[in-house]
């Protein structure tokens, strides 16, 4: 039978969900999307995503690949795959790759955000998506130690002891700082990230930013190549995989 290539664009509230990566428990999204996949499809499907992500992180567009031998319309799969699938899981479209597009490796950047509730007072209703700071951040302080994080640098320090990745060096596109109200947001597009790379420079930030550590001390913490002198990794909550962008390979389908 004739085999095609789907890729789908899912978004996902990870609060309640053991991160992305299948589990014994099958309490992640991976299970949930696979499981959703095989009841559509009444075929055993296995994919592959752009990029793990741990328990609690959401995602506004997470990417994953998968080959099948079923003929149906997109719009067919959408939305067979979104009915067997819980509201916290959701696919937002569905579109037809060469056959050696790769979810992972043919994507050209990443972007992640992370989002700070700096305020006195905690939030009911933000708790799920924002980390709450009730210490005042100096965000002007913030912007400008993100700035000297811009390029190429060997992110050593920032990476988790349970990294895999075989180098630790990683270029920064593009990275902002803004604050709205109360809300403190930064975004971050790289071409790749370490595990836990982004919860560990909002650490640095956070420290930064209180006034505890100088805007240079940034640089400090990324020539040191060493996590001990680092900050601690900050709360899942508040990130966010925003976009994975893979240049024109999604736009002509």
């Amino acid at each position: 039978m004739f085999e095609v290539r789907l890729a789908l664009g899912i978004e996902y509230d990870g609060t309640e969900w053991s991160g992305w990566q299948s589990q014994p428990s099958r309490n992640t999204v991976q299970d949930h999307l696979e499981d959703a996949l095989e009841k559509f499809s009444l075929e055993k499907v296995k994919v592959i995503c752009a990029g793990r992500t741990d328990a609690g992180v959401h995602a506004k567009e997470q990417v994953v690949h998968f080959d099948t031998d079923l003929n149906r319309e997109r719009h067919s799969w959408l939305r067979g795959i979104n009915s067997f699938l819980p509201a916290s899981i959701n696919v937002k479209w569905v579109r037809s790759v060469p056959s050696d597009f790769h979810a992972r490796f043919s994507a050209k950047s990443r972007k992640y955000s992370y989002s700070i509730l700096n305020q006195k007072v905690r939030s009911s209703l933000n708790r799920s998506f924002t980390t709450w700071i009730a210490v005042p951040l100096d965000h002007n302080r913030i912007s400008d130690a993100a700035k000297l994080l811009l390029g190429v640098h060997d992110f050593s320090a920032f990476r988790s002891s349970e990294c895999q990745a075989k180098s630790a060096v990683r270029k920064i596109i593009n990275i902002n700082v803004e604050k709205v109200n109360s809300i403190i947001r930064i975004e971050i597009e790289a071409n790749a990230f370490l595990h836990h790379m982004v919860r560990n420079i909002v650490g640095c930030f956070f420290e930064i930013g209180r006034g505890e550590k100088s805007v240079a001390w940034i640089r400090e913490v990324i020539d040191s190549r060493d996590r001990s002198i680092c900050a601690k990794t900050f709360p899942p909550e508040g990130l966010c995989l925003e976009k994975i962008d893979y240049g024109d390979l999604l736009n002509a389908n």
